[in-house]
């Protein structure tokens, strides 16, 4: 009969997704790599999908321009990075502050954010790239922030506490900044705990 799905088409086109779902993670972990790595000016499409072992085609497929490549990439990454954050204090609001000042400050310390630099250097210059990557900084920087709030226990109805949490993640990307030119731990390990002795009282 016409039009009728049985478990064999399924079943085949199960495995064509999950091959694609493949595919486009292996494109986006490369896309991340290779900005990281070579910057926006090194990082073409051909690069990328060398990288992942795809041919063009297929990465265009998933992604049509280079823009819409880089883009999802560091958003894919964002999110990867949200969740582990997550993960790592699974109950909520943790006991120790210290700890999650410093997982929120190695956010900014990894290839996610030399990738995110790379971008944001670019869309200062790319008129087609810049309103996607304003729109994603905007929505990951709600999300951290989020994230923040609820591992610190910050009540944001208390006036300052709101603008103690965004200082902190202002604090933590500038660390990032640092840490592209040269890796200082100890002296983030100070700044960390000077933090955490200022949350804390601020936090009361």
């Amino acid at each position: 009969m016409g039009g009728v799905t049985t478990i064999g088409d399924r079943a085949e086109r199960r495995p064509k997704q999950d091959r694609s779902r493949a595919t486009r993670q292996r494109l986006l972990e490369a896309a991340v790599s290779c900005l990281a790595e070579h910057g926006w000016a090194g990082s073409t499409v051909t690069v990328v999908a060398e990288r992942a072992g795809v041919s063009r085609g297929a990465a265009q497929h998933h992604f049509p321009t280079r823009e819409d490549l880089f883009t999802a990439a560091v958003e894919y990454v964002a999110e990867e990075r949200s969740t582990a954050l997550r993960a790592l204090f699974p109950q909520g609001a943790a006991d120790d502050r210290r700890a999650v000042i410093s997982a929120l400050v190695d956010l900014y310390t990894g290839p996610l954010f030399r990738a995110a630099l790379h971008l944001w250097v670019a869309a200062s210059n790319e008129e087609q790239l810049r309103p996607r990557v304003t729109e994603l900084e905007a929505r990951v920087g709600r999300e951290t922030h989020r994230i923040a709030v609820d591992l610190l226990g910050a009540d944001e109805s208390k006036p300052g506490v709101r603008e103690t949490v965004q200082g902190l993640l202002d604090m933590a990307r500038g660390l990032g900044l640092a840490n592209l030119l040269t890796d200082d731990k100890a002296r983030r390990d100070r700044v960390v705990t000077q933090w955490t002795a200022l949350l804390n009282e601020a936090l009361l």
